[in-house]
């Protein structure tokens, strides 16, 4: 005689929940996916949720980012430093063009490239192509223009693959799956809340990782097509190592894959982007 040993509550009620939300989101994945861009030279065409439109995302980044210029040219931040605004904006006009490689359309978005004068260490692309960066990541890391291009090219990365509107279709897909859950297995409110920090510490950092490393690579291609050196992506993370003071969280409970690791990516990919930067002709 085997006796099947009974499983605590609580695990059984992990099981059933995320059994739920497996469920429904293989069903809201069947009406909902595609890919953004194609492969490239160093390849990211994974299938993509997405339950909201560009044109929604697009619509509140451009909003978003107006708002953020003009609370910035209200306290005198933005765009003080003509050269080092002009810099970025050079570097930007030759990366953008390269983006039809992954996306026939991205070229022809209403482009913006700004710069906010702040210590922080902060660089990002808004979805429809919504360019700042802070003066604080080039002047307290010294980047060069290369390194300042690897940095353009994963947040136009991050853009051109809409991750953001990968990451709000999730949110929707996981908050209905969680609802639909806790109404199929007669869950209290609590417990529902118990399952969406499960999927908020589980799921959401993993998707958030997947999302990282794309634009790490799609990024270092693109800098490459463009003429400036990929090895200056080594360079660059050495220095935010460098730039980064106490422990940092393991890579698994990280929401950006370890600065270790991204140097490894780096060194694995330069064979296959190496080529791209000699075709450039800028060497």
């Amino acid at each position: 005689m085997v006796l099947t040993p009974k499983l605590p509550e609580e695990i059984m009620f992990t099981f059933r929940v995320f059994a739920a939300i497996s469920f429904c989101l293989s069903l809201v994945t069947l009406s909902g996916c595609e890919t953004t861009t194609t492969g490239g030279a160093v390849g990211a065409q994974r299938s993509q949720l997405m339950l909201v439109s560009s044109e929604q995302l697009d619509q509140m980044a451009a909003r978003a980012y107006a708002k953020l210029q003009a609370d910035a040219a209200k306290k005198g931040a933005l765009n003080v430093d003509p050269a080092m605004t002009q810099r970025v904006r050079a570097i930007a006009s030759r990366i953008i063009p390269k983006t039809a490689v992954f996306r026939s359309d991205a070229p022809g978005w209403k482009w913006e490239v700004n710069v906010i004068n702040s210590n922080e260490l902060n660089a990002f692309c808004m979805p429809g192509g919504k360019i700042m960066f802070y003066s604080g990541l080039i002047n307290q890391l010294r980047l060069s223009d290369e390194e300042i291009a690897i940095v353009m090219g994963h947040e136009i990365s991050h853009a051109l693959r809409e991750h953001s509107r990968e990451q709000v279709s999730q949110a929707i897909a996981a908050q209905t799956a969680i609802g639909v859950g806790a109404a199929l297995f007669g869950l209290g409110e609590g417990s529902a809340d118990l399952a969406n920090a499960g999927y908020e510490a589980l799921i959401a950092t993993r998707f958030s990782r997947v999302d990282e490393t794309e634009a790490d690579r799609i990024g270092l291609e693109l800098a490459a097509r463009a003429g400036y050196d990929p090895r200056a992506g080594i360079t660059l993370w050495q220095k935010m190592i460098n730039a980064k003071s106490g422990g940092n969280p393991p890579e698994f409970l990280s929401s950006h894959p370890a600065d270790s690791s991204r140097i490894q990516e780096i060194q694995s990919l330069l064979p296959t982007v190496m080529p791209l930067y000699a075709a450039s002709g800028r060497r």
